[in-house]
């Protein structure tokens, strides 16, 4: 669940890995998730990819933790029926209004958890998320 991700910075010379808690998905999510790891892209929003630990197919992360991603989480356990699901390129994403800066692709088999900080524009990323998600999580 979002609320058990922990994100902390460890420095380790001049890289640093975020450690970001897998998601567990099994059956086509698991699978559709790490199709996804495997077409992301290197930056987003001038983002550059960043190291996790722990390793796993399921987290990606950019910025050193300024972006990060975590494919098979279950649906939102605030999203009710009726919630709004804003359409960006294709892949329906509900924001959490009590975390604003939380985003869950909702309209495939594997929902994909993106959390953005204040330094970038969810707009951009959830556009440059879209067609790495429409190609590996169908809906």
């Amino acid at each position: 669940m979002a609320g058990t991700m922990a994100v902390l910075a460890a420095l380790a010379g001049c890289s640093s890995t975020v450690r970001v808690d897998p998601p567990t998905p099994s059956g086509e999510a698991a699978e559709a998730c790490r199709r996804l790891a495997g077409v992301l892209p290197a930056t987003l929003d001038g983002a550059k990819r960043t190291p996790s630990e722990p390793a796993s197919p399921y987290v990606a992360v950019w910025g050193g933790g300024e972006i990060t991603l975590r494919c098979g989480v279950p649906r939102p356990a605030n999203m009710e029926p009726t919630a709004e699901v804003a359409d960006v390129n294709g892949v329906g994403w509900f924001q959490d209004p009590s975390r604003p800066l939380l985003f869950t692709s909702v309209n495939r088999v594997a929902y994909v958890e993106v959390t953005i900080s204040r330094e970038h524009a969810p707009g951009n990323v959830l556009v440059d998320l879209a067609q790495p998600i429409k190609q590996a999580i169908p809906e």
